[in-house]
């Protein structure tokens, strides 16, 4: 018997390129003035999606790598200089190639679907890095089903959430480790700057000071300050770290969610801190009881919460509806702008003057009648571009 050996390595890369040789691309590219604008959107939508199953021929690609290196640490320089990245990135990419073809076998395939890009695929590679395999593995069976349509930001979320909720134990453990981690650094820059972070400080902390900083900017900005947000809360942060006192300052709210029995003790399931996403439970309940940190307190149940129609015979919502849609909605509604809700403003998805609705009823489901665009109480910014939600949320309940 005869064995034929074939140069499969050669072969696997001839098809590759021949799959994205640019001859084939330039007459896509020639194409393109010649597209209206829904067709432009999804041929970028296309493109994202064939970008993603290429991400996933190169984690499978690095992975074999690592393989044939019995997972040496100079895979990592191995990479960066190959790819030409810096060794950060070189070793995000390893440890994601190694997760998705081992303990993230659904993750990698909503990438072959063109579901879920790389740097998504980062994201749960990043939540789920702390789990034993077998937890790692449930949490991309949990997943699986959740990801489509979500950006990175929105993805990290899930990820960590589905992380907590089945290791609870370990989150709280990891959440203790990284918090005392905290430190300050300084980089230095050029051209006469430098930058100072808090890295890794407790996470109600920092959000309550940059609420604290914004709200002081925003109010500069409204008395005819010339600098912008971010040169004012820049300069403010600076002022309060030299001129201020060290130890408890001024009080400032974060916006916590959890339900009663997690408040209580009951059981362990993640709560969501606004702006930020989830928290393990004990680390919720040190919040909210601890005695260095002043919250307001929303304590929900998912069946009481209850606002009534206001129809149109006015433009805004009472303060009763605005307080129950922030309180739901939690963040901003805009793809990508995690504002907490409470920072935001309320809008209607349909333009008031058009039909639009004050919408009411129970856990937020509009009721009938509804207006052919279902138009909906929405949250935005004044500098975000307005996004008209409509459908599930993140728990997958009607909203």
């Amino acid at each position: 018997m005869y064995v034929l050996c074939v140069d499969t390595s050669n072969a696997t890369l001839a098809l590759l390129k021949e799959i994205t040789e640019s001859n084939a691309l330039g007459e896509v590219n020639g194409s393109l003035d010649m597209l209206g604008d829904k067709d432009a959107v999804e041929l970028a939508v296309a493109a994202s999606e064939g970008i993603a199953r290429l991400e996933a021929v190169r984690f499978r690609a690095i992975a074999q790598l690592a393989r044939h290196r019995d997972g040496a640490s100079s895979v990592v320089q191995e990479v960066a200089f190959a790819l030409s990245v810096v060794d950060k990135r070189a070793g995000s990419l390893v440890t994601t190639a190694e997760a998705l073809t081992t303990r993230l076998p659904r993750t990698l395939g909503l990438m072959d679907r063109g579901v879920v890009d790389g740097f998504g695929a980062m994201k749960v590679a990043a939540a789920t890095s702390w789990l034993s395999d077998e937890d790692a593995l449930a949490v991309d069976a949990l997943l699986e089903d959740r990801l489509a349509g979500r950006n990175a930001e929105q993805i990290r979320k899930a990820a960590n959430h589905a992380a907590m909720t089945v290791d609870r134990e370990g989150a709280s453990r990891r959440s203790e480790h990284y918090r005392a981690g905290r430190r300050l650094t300084v980089r230095q820059g050029d051209s006469g700057v430098a930058s100072i972070e808090v890295e890794d400080g407790p996470v109600e902390k920092v959000n309550a000071a940059y609420r604290r900083i914004d709200r002081e900017a925003r109010a500069l900005r409204k008395g005819g300050e010339t600098r912008t947000l971010d040169q004012l809360r820049a300069d403010i942060a600076l002022d309060l770290l030299l001129s201020g006192q060290g130890g408890k300052g001024e009080r400032a709210e974060v916006f916590l969610y959890l339900d009663l029995a997690t408040y209580l003790g009951l059981n362990e399931d993640p709560a969501e801190l606004a702006g930020h996403g989830p928290i393990p439970a004990s680390l919720a309940r040190e919040i909210a009881g601890g005695p260095d940190t002043v919250l307001r307190r929303i304590v929900t149940d998912p069946l009481s919460g209850q606002v009534l129609d206001l129809g149109r015979d006015r433009y805004r919502p009472s303060a009763g509806l605005g307080e129950f849609v922030r309180v739901r909605d939690r963040e901003c509604r805009r793809p990508g702008c995690h504002r907490p809700a409470q920072a935001c403003d309320l809008d209607h998805v349909v333009p008031w003057q058009f039909g639009g609705h004050v919408l009411c009823g129970r856990a937020g489901r509009p009721v009938p009648p509804r207006p052919p665009a279902q138009g909906r109480t929405w949250l935005g910014l004044p500098a975000c571009l307005e996004w008209h939600f409509d459908g599930d949320d993140a728990d997958g309940a009607e909203l």
